[in-house]
């Protein structure tokens, strides 16, 4: 059985400093965006205010649950994260069920995760330096006892980083289990069915077991990802921004 699990591979690299690579996350990034854009575009033109079509029924559905879902966890005064939000869990979602397509998941790549979990640090900081003030927001890590001071930074820290490898580890680790799978259907066929002509070369055990697979790894998984990552999102900068 010869089965490769490796990261995304480099389709190209742009030949300036020395060389970028372009790597299959980026390729299948910017194919998520476009089709982001795309049902943005499709679901937003032509709205009315009377007799409004399905399409128009749909788009207001998924803003009134994520409009509520935002506004019940960060509050109300939060409300302009609201497409943030949108973004990140479409981005999230759709990057991770790409593989049910054959491309290899953005969401695979630690890259692509950490991004998601220093936007999220980055506004946490901000906000408590907004409104604790630059001195409040130091003396915050001192709190409840300063002896506790190293430990409140460690932790500051640890929340983005748990959040990059919680997300990352579940993706990834359904694409391992997958490939290994395939693979080791693939050998089953060849070794009860190989000595048949013609059709020993084709892996009849790869079809219907895969399938099931995907139905947690592709689909439960995805949506799973999605749904914490922004709840973590939410819930780390609401508290940060409070009313």
């Amino acid at each position: 059985m010869n089965v490769s699990v490796t990261g995304p591979r480099i389709i190209f690299n742009i030949p300036i400093l020395g060389g970028i690579p372009v790597t299959e996350t980026i390729v299948n990034g910017w194919i998520v965006m476009a089709i982001i854009t795309l049902v943005c575009f499709i679901l937003g033109r032509n709205l009315s205010v009377r007799n409004p079509s399905k399409r128009q029924i749909v788009a207001e559905k998924l803003y009134a649950m994520l409009s509520s879902l935002v506004s019940d966890t960060m509050g109300k005064h939060n409300m302009f994260f609201l497409p943030y939000i949108g973004a990140l869990f479409s981005y999230s979602i759709l990057s991770s069920l790409s593989g049910l397509v054959g491309l290899r998941a953005p969401t695979g790549d630690l890259n692509t995760t950490i991004g998601f979990a220093l936007v999220a640090f980055f506004l946490i900081q901000f906000y408590n330096i907004k409104n604790k003030g630059v001195l409040g927001w130091l003396k915050g890590f001192t709190e409840p006892v300063v002896f506790l001071t190293p430990l409140n930074i460690i932790s500051e820290i640890a929340n983005p980083i748990s959040m990059a490898f919680r997300h990352f580890g579940n993706i990834a680790s359904g694409i391992v289990i997958t490939t290994l799978i395939y693979g080791a259907l693939s050998a089953l066929s060849k070794t009860l069915l190989g000595w048949i002509p013609i059709l020993g070369s084709i892996p009849f055990f790869q079809a219907g077991i895969p399938a099931f697979l995907s139905i947690y790894f592709d689909v439960f998984t995805s949506f799973l990802q999605a749904y914490i990552i922004s709840m973590l999102t939410m819930v780390y900068v609401g508290s940060a921004n409070e009313a």
